[in-house]
C-alpha cells in the first residue's frame, strides 16, 4: 500500500516498485515512486494490445459491494490460517484455486488467510499485467479500506520455495513492508528468490489458463497510479484503464468434510 522506490544496482539487482516492492521487469530502469510489485525482468516493454487474441472479455456482473465490517479495524483480523487451504477466485476472465501452503510461508499465509475470509479482495482489480513476468492486485476497491490497511506491515518470512510460474508472493516496498498486495507468477522468475520474495501459495490444475488471459494491454509503463486506486478507488480505474480485469469475489473454499448420511431404518 505505499509506494516504493527500488533500484537497479550494477549487479542487476532490480528493485521496482508499485507500491510496495512489486517484482520489476528487468528491462525497467530505477524508478522512483513505484508502488508495491516485484521487479520486472529485462523485457522490452509490452506492445499494448487490444485483449488476447480472439477473445473479449467475457462481462461478469461484479459481486455485490461487501461490507467492510472488521477491513477497517485490521488489527481485529488475526487468525492463525490453517497448515492448508484452498481460496476460489472468481473472476471477470473465470474461476481458478490456490492452494495455501502455512509452511512455505507462515506469515503470508496467515495474512491471506484473514484478508480473504473478511473479502478484502472481492471487486478489486489486476491493476498490473505484465506479459512473461507477473500478474498483480490487492489494492481494496474503497479509499477507506486502503488507509486502515496502510501501516500494517508483516514481518518477512524466509523464503523456502522459489518463484516459479504459478506461484503466488506478496509484493513489497522493501524489507518487512508487505501488507495486501500480492502478485502471481507468469514465468520462473527465480531471480526474484534472492530479493526476498516468499512464496506462500500455487494457482491449482489449469487455473493458470485463466489467469494468462488477464487483459495485458496496459503493461509495465501504462497502467493506474497506486496511490490513486488507494485514494480513489474503483471510479479511478474504470475512467482512466476500463478494459482492466477484476476480481469478483475471492473466498475459501468450503474444505470440511461432507456430513454422514443419515441411517435409514431396515425393515
Amino acid at each position: 500500500m505505499r509506494r516504493a522506490m527500488w533500484c537497479v544496482s550494477a549487479a542487476v539487482v532490480l528493485l521496482v516498485g508499485c507500491k510496495t516492492k512489486q517484482p520489476e521487469a528487468e528491462t525497467k530502469p530505477a524508478e522512483t515512486a513505484k508502488v508495491e510489485t516485484p521487479p520486472p525482468t529485462a523485457a522490452p516493454a509490452p506492445t499494448p494490445v487490444e485483449s488476447k487474441p480472439g477473445e473479449a472479455a467475457p462481462s461478469a456482473a461484479p459481486a455485490p459491494a461487501a461490507k467492510a465490517g472488521n477491513l477497517l479495524k485490521p488489527a481485529t483480523l488475526n487468525e492463525k490460517a490453517p497448515e492448508k487451504y484452498e481460496v476460489k477466485f472468481k473472476t471477470t476472465r473465470g474461476d481458478f484455486t490456490v492452494l495455501v501452503k502455512r509452511e512455505w510461508s507462515p506469515l503470508a499465509a496467515d495474512r491471506f488467510y484473514n484478508l480473504v475470509k473478511a473479502h478484502f479482495y472481492d471487486n478489486t482489480a489486476f491493476f498490473r499485467v505484465v506479459p512473461g513476468f507477473v500478474v498483480q492486485f490487492g489494492i481494496s476497491d474503497r479509499p477507506a479500506v486502503s488507509a486502515a490497511w496502510k501501516h500494517t506491515e508483516i514481518p518477512d518470512d524466509p523464503v523456502t520455495q522459489t518463484n516459479k510460474r504459478a506461484t503466488l508472493s506478496f509484493a513489497t516496498a522493501g524489507p518487512n513492508t508487505r501488507t495486501t498486495q500480492i502478485f502471481i507468477n507468469l514465468k520462473d522468475n527465480l531471480r526474484l528468490d534472492g530479493m526476498g520474495f516468499s512464496p506462500f501459495a500455487v494457482v491449482e490444475g489449469d487455473g493458470m489458463n485463466v489467469v494468462e488471459m488477464m487483459y495485458e494491454g496496459y503493461g509495465d509503463n501504462a497502467g493506474p497510479d497506486q496511490d490513486q486506486i488507494e485514494k480513489q478507488g474503483t471510479p479511478y480505474l474504470k475512467k482512466g484503464w476500463p478494459k482492466l480485469d477484476y476480481i469478483v469475489s475471492a473466498s475459501l473454499a468450503d474444505s470440511s468434510p461432507a456430513p454422514a448420511a443419515a441411517p435409514k431404518k431396515v425393515r
